[in-house]
């Protein structure tokens, strides 16, 4: 679905960061769905925002996005039980338009999870809890090629950075993270598989690699760590 806001021809904020262009909202929840243009069709003359365009699942966004190239997307980091895999989607929408702007919006509010989706090359994060006058502050910071983090989020990532070797969970990449999330609900491995799209024996591997990273033995040990830090919390 597009909303249209006047007649102007497509923009490009890659020389301009105010002028005219298109929005990408990337998340599976209706009501999220609606709520985000809702807030956009607000901001759409004060920011330039010509079009709003919907994608409901990380296959139709990313066909979107490579058919409408916008200049701004947002984008959950979950759908459905293929939990973080809007890491890889924005990974991917970045090395096919570098220059597009990201902003993650998503409920994890862990410092790993936030640090990935930065290196993935998301420009911004902002919690789906806050306050509708802090989502659009990080919605227009990130509009305007300026990064966004909410102070908590900030503080977060930079003791992540700033602890001596980081936790354990900082050397997991963003396939590991999907499927320790999965692990952590009680998925087994093929069910994993099926969830992401992969082989069974891409989930055997990435398993035997976390036991490495981690430090533990067997699946047995995994999976307590997995459920022991469900949500990915790096607490404990």
């Amino acid at each position: 679905m597009a909303i249209e806001r006047g007649t102007r021809p497509r923009g490009d904020i890659r020389g301009d960061p105010t002028a005219p262009t298109s929005v990408l909202v990337v998340d599976d929840h209706p009501v999220v769905l609606s709520g985000f243009r809702r807030v956009l069709e607000d901001l759409a003359d004060d920011l330039g925002l010509e079009k709003v365009h919907e994608a409901t699942d990380i296959v139709s966004g990313y066909r979107s996005f490579h058919k409408l190239r916008p200049g701004v997307v947002v984008a959950d980091l979950s759908f459905q039980d293929r939990d973080l895999s809007g890491l890889s989607l924005i990974r991917r929408m970045r090395a096919l338009q570098p220059d597009v702007r990201v902003l993650a919006f998503s409920m994890h509010d862990d410092p790993v999870v936030v640090s990935r989706a930065l290196e993935c090359g998301a420009l911004g994060y902002v919690l789906k809890d806050a306050p509708t006058a802090t989502v659009i502050e990080a919605f227009t910071m990130v509009r305007a090629g300026r990064g966004y983090l909410e102070h908590r989020l900030a503080t977060s990532v930079a003791m992540l950075t700033m602890r001596g070797h980081g936790p354990p969970l900082g050397t997991l990449n963003a396939r590991e993270l999907q499927i320790l999330s999965l692990l952590s609900k009680g998925k087994s491995y093929r069910v994993i598989a099926d969830n992401l799209s992969v082989s069974y024996r891409t989930v055997i591997s990435a398993c035997s690699s976390m036991r490495q990273k981690l430090g533990v033995q067997t699946l047995a040990e995994l999976v307590h760590v997995a459920v022991s830090r469900n949500k990915l919390d790096l607490g404990g």
